[in-house]
């Protein structure tokens, strides 16, 4: 059985304080709900993260970080190391979002670097992949996702899947308030499912959870989530308030 997760991504958003208290709120929230076979993920800024590892010990809440560098260390100024990530309690990177790669310039190159990186550092992966409207309404959004994922992640080892995490997330529903449909969301997903299959087999293939992530809210994301080829979440905007996020993770 693959494993359910439901991630938030919280991006540039919450001061320390404002952490504190939605990981408290998170936590009261989901103490009691049958969590078996599911991971409850959040993603707050590098600033934060010592912070939240703390408040999250001994919960359902996993801490994970939003992004990496794929150098050990160095003259990058700004920027973390998979070693910093790990001596404070991080045990997986979200790599690939969208924003990373629009406004940053990670291209599938450098994105191969840093899943290399991660896993070489025995880190787990939330890798993030997706296509532009432009792509869907050219009927290129599957050679797109395609492109992507050769690029970026078949250099890998069959062996190495068991850290990775797939998050696809079609660019033109993130922070728009357009959602793929739930058959859109699973047409694609068994898509990226059946690349997997053809490239390493049946095994990898169906053990690896594959997340939608794009406006999943309250309102939808039962009906999203009960299609079979997909496996939870990466929420954005929603997973800054409590009641929405508890409300998604019941749904899941």
């Amino acid at each position: 059985m693959r494993t359910k997760i439901v991630a938030g991504n919280w991006k540039m958003n919450n001061n320390l304080d404002e952490t504190k208290k939605l990981i408290k709120g998170i936590r009261k929230s989901i103490k009691k709900l049958p969590l078996e076979n599911t991971r409850v993920i959040v993603a707050p800024t590098f600033v934060n993260l010592n912070s939240a590892v703390k408040r999250a010990k001994k919960s359902k809440i996993e801490v994970v970080a939003q992004n990496m560098h794929q150098a050990k260390n160095g003259a990058f100024t700004g920027e973390v190391s998979a070693d910093m990530l790990k001596s404070i309690g991080i045990k997986t990177v979200i790599l690939g979002h969208s924003e990373r790669r629009t406004y940053f310039g990670e291209t599938d190159a450098i994105l191969a670097e840093k899943v290399t990186s991660a896993i070489e550092n025995k880190l787990g992966v939330i890798f993030c992949f997706g296509e532009l409207l432009e792509d869907r309404k050219s009927d290129n959004h599957f050679s797109v996702v395609e492109n992507q994922l050769k690029k970026a992640l078949f250099h890998l080892e069959e062996k190495n899947f068991k850290k990775i995490v797939l998050a696809y997330e079609p660019v033109w529903a993130i922070g728009t308030g357009e959602t793929a449909s739930p058959e859109q969301a699973q047409e694609m997903h068994a898509f990226i499912r059946g690349l997997f299959e053809k490239q390493y087999g049946k095994g990898v293939a169906s053990r690896i959870s594959i997340l939608y992530g794009g406006s999943v809210k309250p309102a939808n994301a039962e009906e999203i989530f009960s299609k079979p080829d997909v496996d939870g979440g990466l929420i954005g905007g929603a997973a800054l308030k409590v009641e929405d996020f508890t409300a998604i993770i019941k749904a899941i």
